[in-house]
């Protein structure tokens, strides 16, 4: 594979907590361009792992290497100015701006002006038109007038994923898209991430199969801290390590 491919890649990632080890000598590969899910059975270091790329947690040993350079050392600001963004976390929404107004925010912290709150409004019109832009683009262009608290739940995921983008990230990461969401929303927010992923590329941590398997490029999975698996949805959901890390036999 030819290094360009690779966007992100980790090197013996480790990570222990007093003794126990939560992420144990992870090498992993993300393809630029790629949706990759990371799934596994509770208490298999997923969210850890996503701690650990996303610089909110240091590793006890190994690299993380992002488009060939070595981050390992950076704090969660530097990754997120270098195009690595996690929606969900970094990305909460104010509920009483509208829809509109949170876009914009996320785009003056981009530009580097997202404390002039003190300036005339009317000079953060020029902000407006690419707000627009990125709320047509995960389909709220209806809902800009609207406050962020009176959107439902899903339409919050969707409104949370264009303040992302608006960061203008090369690398997404998301962290359970579609937790706690009915089947209407789980289509609408599948369709986004779908969306989204053109010219940019997606890790996700995700529970759900049936959206794994419908939008996922190659999937990854964990238990108990180390990868047992990795390849494409119709090769790992017949591995029976894997069938059997889902249903417990033999615990």
């Amino acid at each position: 594979m030819a290094s360009s491919d690779v966007i992100l890649e980790t090197e013996g990632l480790t990570k222990s907590f007093l003794g126990f080890v939560a992420v144990q000598d992870v090498t992993f590969t993300l393809r630029r361009g790629h949706i990759h899910a990371v799934i596994g059975p509770n208490g298999a270091g997923k969210t850890t792992f996503f701690n650990l790329l996303t610089k909110f947690l240091q590793p006890t040993r190994g690299r993380i290497l992002y488009k060939g350079e070595d981050i390992t050392g950076l704090k969660p600001a530097e990754i997120a100015r270098r195009g690595v963004v996690r929606s969900f976390q970094i990305s909460a929404t104010f509920p009483h701006l509208t829809v509109l107004e949170n876009v914009r925010i996320a785009l003056q912290r981009h530009t580097g002006t997202a404390y002039h709150f003190w300036k005339p409004e009317e000079t953060l019109h020029v902000l407006h038109e690419r707000a627009r832009e990125l709320l047509r683009e995960v389909g709220l262009e209806g809902e800009a007038d609207r406050l962020a608290v009176e959107l439902p739940y899903g339409r919050k995921r969707a409104l949370e994923i264009a303040t992302t983008i608006a960061l203008e990230p090369e690398l997404i990461l998301l962290d359970e898209p579609t937790q706690g969401m009915g089947h209407e929303d789980i289509d609408r927010v599948k369709a986004l991430i779908q969306r989204v992923a053109k010219g940019r590329t997606v890790l996700m941590v995700e529970h759900n199969m049936s959206v794994i398997a419908d939008i996922s490029d190659r999937i990854t999975v964990l238990q108990r801290g180390q990868i047992l698996a990795e390849g494409p949805y119709s090769e790992v959901s017949k591995d029976p390590r894997v069938i059997e890390a889902y249903l417990g036999q033999g615990h």
